[in-house]
């Protein structure tokens, strides 16, 4: 009899634990919000965005009738203009390294005549106070000067004392004044010289190897400690290049084009978006398209905030795309997603429910397995 109860006992036991294990999934199937997941329901976005809700937004389900109203434009033709470049002036700064020649007509002087190339001073480095010292001429002040101008000073100088008729002809070897910088994105940054010509945005580009990225991921700053500008490398490359003035400082840096993909995508998570206006078909085959073990294709949104608001106007809008409709690329081809745009892709039903039901099996499998104990 004793061995009778001690086997009933253990029994119930055993039923009670499968019992328990049972409810919980039963209880972990039917909470949904214990489920795992990557954003809302399909069901959920549509019935939101309602005028009272914390953040209205509106739900746009694209359809050949809308789609032209958020279609991206038409590319503009090849622009034939070229960027305008003048005369550029080169005022000296310290740090600037001349080469200056000074000949005289009368023979035997102390500088040796044109006909034998004259007398050269090489290196001459203009100084952290701005100035210049030349054997016969002393220290001169070259801070913001020409070079016509040092060449007017230097025989101004000789002049009447130690040269008959000076001749005087100086270059610059090592150019800060007339140098652009460029910093950032690009393959080889450095600094350039402009002395054989005016630079431009995309000359400067060019002798620093190029961007890294694509050009509408890239901006450019040029500052010349007057004034400074932003401007796409896309736009430079369609018509907008520019002549930079020396001692121009160019930054390349990454521009902020990017958009989230969420949800039953293969490559989910922050990206760059693949074009300058990009089409939402685009933007998915970027991502590797839509996981097809999981994907609801009925359940392709755009999720996008409105900036500027204007009054009675939803805080944001989302776009719905079904594309189980054959349609479905057409409008995913025109339809233009933009910069923080987030495109978010709902699971299927039957995979949501195959992770209710999983547990489940799972259970009662494992209930079997201890009812042969």
């Amino acid at each position: 009899m004793r061995s009778y109860n001690i086997f009933t006992s253990f029994s119930h036991s055993r039923y009670i634990k499968i019992a328990g294990i049972v409810c919980f999934t039963v209880l972990l199937s039917g909470c949904g919000s214990l489920l795992s997941g990557t954003g809302p329901y399909s069901s959920s976005i549509r019935d939101g965005g309602k005028a009272d809700s914390d953040f209205p937004y509106k739900v746009v389900d694209l359809s050949p009738l809308n789609v032209n109203e958020y279609a991206r434009k038409a590319p503009l033709p090849p622009s034939a203009k070229v960027s305008t470049t003048g005369s550029t002036v080169i005022k000296l700064i310290p740090g600037d390294v001349m080469k200056i020649m000074i000949s005289d007509s009368a023979e035997g002087g102390v500088f040796a005549p044109l006909s034998d190339g004259g007398t050269t001073f090489n290196n001459v480095r203009v100084s952290s106070d701005g100035t210049i010292t030349l054997p016969y001429v002393g220290t001169l002040n070259v801070r913001n000067s020409t070079l016509a101008q040092v060449d007017k000073d230097i025989r101004k100088g000789l002049k009447g004392s130690v040269a008959t008729d000076p001749q005087v002809h100086s270059e610059l070897v090592g150019d800060l004044s007339g140098s652009v910088l460029v910093a950032g994105a690009v393959k080889a940054p450095g600094r350039f010289s402009s002395l054989q010509g005016p630079l431009t945005i995309l000359d400067a580009i060019n002798m620093a190897g190029g961007p890294v990225m694509e050009p509408h991921l890239i901006n450019v700053t040029v500052r010349n400690g007057k004034q400074a500008y932003t401007i796409n490398y896309e736009d430079v490359l369609e018509g907008g290049n520019r002549q930079i003035a020396p001692r121009s400082e160019v930054i390349v840096d990454r521009a902020r084009q990017r958009f989230v993909a969420m949800g039953s995508v293969k490559e989910p998570g922050l990206k760059d978006l693949p074009a300058r206006n990009p089409s939402l078909l685009e933007v998915l085959g970027s991502v590797g398209g839509l996981d097809e073990t999981k994907a609801d294709p009925q359940g392709v949104f755009v999720f996008r905030v409105n900036p500027n608001p204007k009054e009675g106007e939803p805080a944001a809008q989302v776009f719905r795309l079904d594309m189980r409709k054959p349609e479905s690329i057409f409008l995913a081809r025109a339809f233009q997603v933009f910069p923080e745009d987030a495109v978010y892709v709902t699971n299927a039903p039957v995979y949501e429910w195959n992770k209710i039901i999983s547990p489940i099996v799972q259970t009662i499998y494992l209930g079997r397995t201890l009812e042969r104990l």
